[in-house]
C-alpha cells in the first residue's frame, strides 16, 4: 500500500514543501513547491531575520500548493518530515513549528530530518539504481564534505572544508567580479567566456592527496578567493578570472572525489548540493570517473534546497520506525545521524 510523506524545508532562504509517494520501499516525487526569497539580493547575502519573516508568510500557501499539486488532502498524509538543521535557527524554527502543528493536529508521525542527509537522498527520487555503497560529494553554500556511504544511515566523513564552503566561495568570487547575489550560476556563465589557462590560480590542498592523514580529503577555498582578489587588481579580464577560479575549485573537488572512489573500490558516486547544478563540475567528474564508477546527480531543482529531498530522507527514517517527539527543536549545528570520522591506515582520524 502506498504512503504519502509531506516534506517541509525552511533552512535558509527557500520555503519549500513536497509530497513523496512511497510504495514497495521506493520513493517517487508527487509534487514540489519552492518559493525563493529575492529580497536578499538587495543585501548581497541572506539576512536571517528577513528570511524568518518571509517563511512565516509563505509556509501555509506553499504547503497547500504541494498538497493540491499531488492531488491529496492533509488527511491522506501518512507522515510529516521537516528539516531540523543545520541552517538558520530562526528559519528552521518556522518549518519545525509548522510541521509539528500539522503532525499533531492530524495525528501523524513527525520526523526531524538533517538537511545534509536530505541531499544524500535527493538523487534517489530520479535514480532508482542509486544505493549504497557509494562515495558522496556534498557541495553547497554552507557545506563541502566528502563521505563514504557504506549503507543508508551509516556515513564516514572522509574530509570537509576547513573554511569557506564551495558554494560560499563561488558566491564571494561572483561578488568580487560584480555579478551580484547569489552568484554561482552567473559565475559559471561568465566562466564559459573565459580563456582556459590564461590566469593561473592555486589548487588549495590538492597536494595533500599524496599524504595519508586528516588533511588528505580536506578542502579550503578562502585562499583561492584571496587569489582572485589579487588577480583582479592586475586588471585581468573578469571572464578569465571566473574561468580560472572555477577550474581551480573543480579540479580539487574532482581529484579528491576520484581518489576516494579508487580507494574504496566503489562503483558508484553521487554529487549533491547547490553546487551540483554546475555543469562543468558534473562533466569533469563524469569524465574522471569514466570506467571506474557511475555518477548519480539529481536535476537542479532537487539539488538546491528543497522539501522533496527532506521527504525522501524522512520516508526512509519513518520506515525504520523512527519518530521525533513533540519537543523537537531546530539546531544550526545538527550533525548527520550516523556520521563517524574515517580512520586512515596511519591510524589518524579525519
Amino acid at each position: 500500500m502506498a504512503e504519502w510523506i509531506l516534506g517541509i524545508e525552511t533552512s535558509c532562504d527557500e520555503t519549500s514543501a513536497a509530497i513523496v509517494r512511497v510504495e514497495e520501499s521506493r520513493s517517487t516525487l508527487a509534487s514540489l513547491t519552492i518559493l525563493s526569497q529575492d529580497v536578499h539580493r538587495i543585501f548581497g547575502g541572506v539576512v536571517p531575520e528577513l528570511a524568518s519573516r518571509a517563511h512565516l508568510q509563505a509556509i501555509g500557501p506553499v504547503v497547500e500548493r504541494a498538497l493540491a499539486d499531488a492531488g491529496i488532502g492533509l488527511s491522506q498524509v501518512d507522515g510529516v518530515a521537516v528539516t531540523a538543521g543545520p541552517g538558520l535557527v530562526g528559519a528552521l524554527l518556522v518549518g519545525v513549528m509548522y510541521g509539528k502543528t500539522l503532525a499533531f493536529s492530524s495525528d501523524r508521525p513527525l520526523i526531524g530530518v538533517n538537511h545534509l542527509e536530505g541531499h544524500l537522498f535527493a538523487a534517489t527520487l530520479e535514480d532508482s539504481d542509486l544505493a549504497p555503497p557509494f562515495v558522496a560529494l556534498l557541495v553547497s553554500g554552507g557545506h563541502t564534505m566528502l563521505l563514504d556511504v557504506p549503507a543508508w544511515g551509516e556515513y564516514r566523513l572522509l574530509g570537509q572544508t576547513l573554511d569557506d564552503a564551495a558554494g560560499e566561495a563561488f558566491d564571494k568570487v561572483a561578488n568580487l567580479l560584480g555579478l551580484g547575489y547569489p552568484g554561482g550560476a552567473a559565475l559559471e556563465r561568465l566562466a564559459r567566456q573565459g580563456r582556459p589557462g590564461h590566469v593561473r590560480l592555486p589548487r588549495p590542498m590538492l597536494q595533500e592527496l599524496a599524504r595519508e592523514g586528516p588533511s588528505q580529503y580536506a578542502f579550503s577555498f578562502s585562499g583561492l578567493k584571496t587569489a582572485v582578489l589579487r588577480a583582479r587588481s592586475n586588471q585581468d579580464d573578469p571572464a578569465d578570472l571566473a574561468r580560472a577560479f572555477q577550474d581551480a575549485a573543480i579540479e580539487v573537488l574532482v581529484a579528491k572525489t576520484a581518489h576516494a572512489v579508487r580507494t574504496t573500490g566503489y562503483t558508484q558516486a553521487m554529487l549533491g548540493g547547490g553546487v551540483a547544478c554546475n555543469r562543468a563540475l558534473i562533466t569533469q567528474l563524469e569524465q574522471r570517473l569514466a570506467g571506474q564508477a557511475r555518477l548519480s546527480v539529481a536535476s537542479p531543482r532537487l539539488n538546491t534546497d528543497n522539501a522533496a529531498m527532506i521527504a525522501a530522507a524522512g520516508a526512509w527514517r519513518l520506515s525504520r520506525g523512527e519518530r521525533s517527539g513533540w519537543d523537537l527543536e531546530p539546531r544550526d549545528d545538527l550533525p548527520i545521524p550516523g556520521l563517524v570520522p574515517a580512520v586512515h591506515s596511519s591510524g589518524m582520524n579525519t
